[in-house]
């Protein structure tokens, strides 16, 4: 995988760890071993407790030098200084404003739906589902071979996401900007 950066010239992560309410109760547990230069997703899908669970992820992120974005939450990402926001693909529909100084990423689950992140001035996106996944959300897998075609046609970065594992991970990067993942992490970084 070759190093890829944002509209602002900051580095993107060769992987993120997607954290979720239901199967990360403690993110910041995982976040503490995560390798350095790793990205985070911090979705809170409106918890109560976001700005106090945002700022014990931030911190930890901050101090390990992790990336980290606050999904679909502009607010949250200001007020715990995230370095950016992630938007679901619901959310790559009109204008908006854009913070120069943040990095955005995007899902994408169609060319189409990158092509609208390109436009709104995303800096990538992460296209799912690329393997069989056990996730609720998960799609039918379109496979490594389709998505690597995607990936080399797409304008932007592109990582994989869904059923990512050490034994299939690189069957998607060629032309990838790297992988993402909720339970893959959580099995190789968690206590």
């Amino acid at each position: 995988m070759k190093p890829v950066r944002a509209r602002n010239g900051r580095a993107l992560p060769p992987a993120w760890f997607i954290t979720d309410p239901k199967r990360t109760k403690h993110p910041e547990r995982i976040a503490v071993r995560l390798p350095r230069g790793f990205g985070v997703i911090f979705r809170h899908f409106g918890a109560k407790d976001r700005f106090d669970a945002g700022l014990r992820l931030a911190a930890v992120c901050r101090a390990r030098g992790l990336v980290l974005l606050v999904s679909a939450d502009p607010e949250l990402a200001r007020v715990i200084q995230a370095d950016g926001v992630h938007w679901p693909e619901a959310s790559l529909r009109g204008v908006r404003g854009r913070n120069g100084r943040w990095i955005e990423t995007a899902s994408a689950h169609s060319p189409a739906a990158i092509a609208r992140a390109a436009k709104l001035g995303v800096d990538a996106v992460i296209v799912s589902t690329v393997f069989e996944s056990g996730s609720a959300s998960a799609g039918k897998p379109m496979g490594a071979l389709r998505f690597r075609q995607i990936a080399r046609a797409s304008a932007l970065p592109v990582y994989a996401l869904g059923g990512i594992t050490p034994h299939n991970a690189a069957h998607a990067m060629m032309h990838a900007a790297g992988w993402a993942a909720i339970d893959a992490v959580v099995s190789g970084w968690n206590d």
